[in-house]
């Protein structure tokens, strides 16, 4: 069972920007896919970003694309999500998890962590 910290949240105004870092137990290569998922308070869970880990194919959820940037770091065992451009609706606890195939459906992650929160408001 993969063990992942999740870091870097906290308060932005519009049109600001965050990046949020997960370190992930072992080697984030040993994991077929590491994806990033937010939780709003009474919203269903909802895939933002994953990366395959043999050939780093992405996918990201279409209100995500050109705002936010899932990298790695293979030496830090840490997976990055650049965010930009934050909206109000962006606000949401971010979690990494680990995945058995490359979706953004909460089925597919395997584990995850504790998740940090978001909030993007002026």
């Amino acid at each position: 069972q993969a063990q992942l910290v999740e870091s870097g949240g906290g308060l932005v105004q519009p049109g600001g920007s965050l990046t949020l870092s997960c370190v992930v137990s072992g080697s984030i290569s040993d994991y077929y896919a590491i994806a990033w998922f937010r939780q709003a308070p009474g919203k269903e869970r909802e895939g933002v970003a994953c990366d395959r880990s043999t050939d780093h194919s992405t996918l990201y959820l279409d209100s995500a694309k050109g705002r936010f940037t899932i990298l790695r770091h293979a030496g830090k065992n840490t997976v990055y999500r650049l965010m930009s451009n934050l909206k109000p609706e962006d606000t949401a606890v971010y979690y990494c998890a680990t995945e058995r195939v490359l979706v953004l459906e909460a089925w597919g992650y395997d584990d995850w962590g504790q998740g940090t929160q978001v909030t993007v408001s002026s």
